[in-house]
């Protein structure tokens, strides 16, 4: 059976990428604490020096010397240095928004933003279709630590240009940080296209190999993969799709058995007959009987 070659799917942003910070420090203290709070946008922490132990929706995280730590938006907060600690920080927006000037960092106690949600930055999962964790783990993060010094520098500079230099410094970091994560993402292709793709071939005798071959993985890949998104082994799912298809024809059109049989992809009536009263308990004539009356 000759078929399409799959789609090239591109996760797609709400809104432009323009990084904007918001708010940054070099942050050297004593041991500390910072009751909880929910953000409005991101916050990238290094961890210079000293130990951290930071809960993020209700979930401790403890970070060392030349750690980094990304909290994104919505996010509940609550930080404490368990030590004396230098953290430079940056809080930034990464989505374009018209009132970014109006957003701000929440501080202790603003846990409820019903109020500013015109404010809330999408995440990372939204904007990009990438997960990446709290204890986010560059790739080069000698490179990033310096581009976040540098970025933290750039806010502070009333150098006409230093927006267009805080943004370049930013895109840099963002990459850094999700590069790792994108590959990740890559190496697992989506297969959010195949149940269109199954209903539409749903007539045709397709077998593991056909959607193994067309998602361009090995059949024991792609059964592993359907397996982990759709809860059942390929074949099953199918089976389930035209068994489900064929019960639609019974109960809505006049058409023979043979046809209904050829339509959702059976060998023969003998194939489609014995299937079906596996699946539903009775033949499809006496399913057909009990849906008109």
């Amino acid at each position: 059976m000759s078929l399409p070659p799959g789609p090239t799917q591109f996760p797609q942003a709400l809104s432009p990428i323009v990084p904007y910070i918001r708010e940054s420090d070099f942050a050297v203290r004593k041991p500390w604490n910072y009751p909880k709070r929910r953000l409005l946008d991101y916050l990238l922490v290094y961890i210079q020096e000293g130990t951290c132990r930071f809960w993020i929706d209700d979930v401790p995280y403890l970070f060392t010397p030349g750690q980094f730590c990304l909290v994104q938006p919505n996010r509940l907060l609550s930080l404490e240095g368990l030590t004396a600690t230098v953290t430079p920080y940056l809080h930034f927006d990464l989505a374009y928004n018209s009132d970014r000037e109006n957003s701000f960092p929440t501080r202790p106690g603003q846990i409820d933003l019903s109020a500013y949600q015109h404010l809330m930055q999408p995440d990372l999962l939204e904007l990009f279709g990438i997960q990446v964790p709290v204890h986010v783990q560059p790739l080069n993060p000698t490179h990033v630590k310096e581009a976040m010094l540098q970025a933290i520098e750039i806010t502070h500079l009333s150098d006409a240009l230093a927006q267009l230099r805080i943004q370049h410094q930013m895109l840099d970091i963002l990459m850094a940080l999700l590069e790792p994560y994108h590959r990740a993402v890559a190496k697992t292709p989506s297969l959010n296209w195949m149940t269109s793709y199954l209903s539409n071939y749903l007539s045709e005798p397709i077998s593991i190999r056909d959607m193994a071959n067309r998602a361009n993985l090995s059949v024991s890949r792609f059964s592993a993969i359907f397996k982990q998104r759709y809860g059942l082994p390929p074949h099953q799912y199918l089976m389930n799709l035209r068994i489900n298809h064929s019960k639609e024809l019974l109960t809505g059109t006049d058409l023979s058995h043979e046809a209904i049989a050829a339509y959702c992809g059976f060998a023969d009536l003998h194939h489609f007959s014995k299937i079906f009263k596996q699946r539903t308990g009775s033949t499809p004539g006496d399913y057909r009987k009990s849906t008109q009356k």
